[in-house]
């Protein structure tokens, strides 16, 4: 049995940063301008004065607004791995930047009032938005702490790289998606993923005793990042001491194969398979199969745990082109560059895949309010709008949106200071499909 001694004094404070972030917030949140970092001078100075230095040991780096610096920062409060970009040159990104989309607008879900394109950037605490069509860049904005050469942190878009490469390897049959996990990771043979199925792990619809929800204070996903160093662990902590540890602990409830649920476990579980079926991390593979191979701009990072493991679920840090570049890759089908249509990064038939969606009445038990009508892929939101658009997503409203149909891609990083993406939606949504209607008319 775990012992866990997150309690009393130190749990008001640790607890207390942790939920200030989470779904739901006591009172009203400074908006973008005020809690803008840089304004704010968190970390400013040599050394900055004490009460604007950010750490992690004390629960700050996860307070709001001290975050919106922390995710343009993470490499300076803890270990990381390095994801090479390889040693060719970058690959150009053409520009036609239009200075009529700040005017786009559309109606929130459960508005009236039309808003803006460039009213939603700052409420939405937008860091950087990129918009691309037909592969050039028509938008580029940052704010805060996160600058042109800057990278952020992904937070869970990190899961959908990670779906995917999975996908390229059951397609290339390294990874047989029918087989249980054990015979990848003989480790989990006694925790809930003993008798799951990678194809199950893949489209999160695995049975778990694992809460997610932000807002409580004993959801498993604290003690999940606690034992991989990705939150500080209180006085006397006797826990697991890696996410690999905390993988074996993690019990069932109720059947694999049944109705989706969001579950960052089964990600640091695929991120284990991923190394075992290829000998590799999940950093050298990221490398070697996307990074290396689209031109990218900068190398990116991972936040690591004590052990040195990449934190699949969640640790992926980027520039904010890259990630368009990314978003690109999946609308051009999976081919990057070059003559003659260029390279097959990723097999069309797996963009195929994902952009199909997964089981629609398996996703609908979930209860997203802000997401009806939509499924999960290959670690991929699939909207099955008119569009086809399909997206990665993360909290705090990290995004990659996909449209095939006006051939658009976003890529946005933001420290909003709700974690969860129900915060965000009726604004980021509406706006997305707005922006691509607007493209195809302005295109005709």
């Amino acid at each position: 049995m775990i012992r866990d001694t997150f309690t009393g004094p130190r749990l008001a404070g640790l607890a207390a940063a942790c939920l200030a972030a989470a779904s739901t917030l006591a009172q009203p949140a400074p908006d973008a301008q005020a809690s803008d970092p840089a304004r704010l001078g968190w970390m400013a100075g040599s050394p900055p004065p004490a009460d604007r230095i950010v750490r992690k040991e004390d629960g700050s780096f996860y307070r709001f607004p001290q975050f919106r610096w922390y995710f343009s920062h993470a490499r300076q409060l803890g270990g990381t791995t390095n994801v090479s970009r390889g040693l060719g040159a970058p690959s150009p990104l053409q520009r036609a930047e239009r200075a009529d989309l700040d005017a786009v607008t559309f109606v929130p879900l459960g508005k009236t009032e039309p808003m803006t394109w460039g009213q939603a950037f700052d409420a939405n605490y937008t860091d950087g938005v990129v918009v691309l069509h037909k592969g050039r860049i028509v938008y580029e904005r940052y704010a805060g702490a996160l600058k042109p050469e800057g990278q952020h942190m992904a937070q869970s878009l990190t899961k959908s790289f990670f779906g995917t490469i999975a996908a390229v390897l059951v397609a290339e049959g390294q990874l047989d998606e029918n087989a249980k996990v054990v015979q990848y990771v003989p480790e989990l043979k006694d925790s809930a993923f003993g008798d799951a199925t990678v194809r199950q792990v893949m489209d999160m619809r695995t049975g778990l005793k694992y809460s997610e929800n932000y807002a409580d204070p004993q959801a498993e996903i604290w003690m999940h990042l606690r034992a991989g160093g990705a939150l500080p662990r209180p006085p006397g902590y006797q826990g697991p001491q890696s996410f690999y540890d905390f993988l074996k602990t993690v019990q069932k409830e109720g059947q694999h194969g049944g109705a989706f649920g969001y579950k960052t476990v089964n990600t640091d579980v695929l991120g284990w398979i991923i190394h075992r079926a290829t000998g590799k991390s999940v950093g050298q593979v990221l490398s070697e199969r996307i990074w290396s191979r689209l031109g990218m701009e900068q190398d990116a990072y991972f936040l690591v745990d004590s052990a040195g493991t990449e934190f699949a679920g969640a640790g992926l840090n980027t520039g904010l082109r890259d990630l368009a570049r990314m978003g690109e890759l999946m609308r051009r089908g999976g081919r990057w560059g070059g003559l003659f249509g260029g390279e097959q990064v990723i097999p069309q038939a797996v963009v195929d895949d994902i952009r199909r969606g997964g089981d629609r009445a398996a996703f609908a038990p979930a209860g997203y309010a802000t997401l009806p009508g939509w499924s999960y892929r290959n670690m991929w939101w699939v909207t099955h709008n008119e569009h086809g658009a399909y997206m990665a997503r993360g909290v705090h409203g990290q995004a990659i949106y996909v449209d095939p149909t006006a051939e658009m891609v976003i890529a946005r990083y933001a420290s909003h200071p709700i974690a969860a993406n129900a915060g965000n939606d009726a604004t980021s949504l509406p706006a997305y499909h707005a922006l691509a209607k607007y493209l195809m008319g302005a295109a005709r």
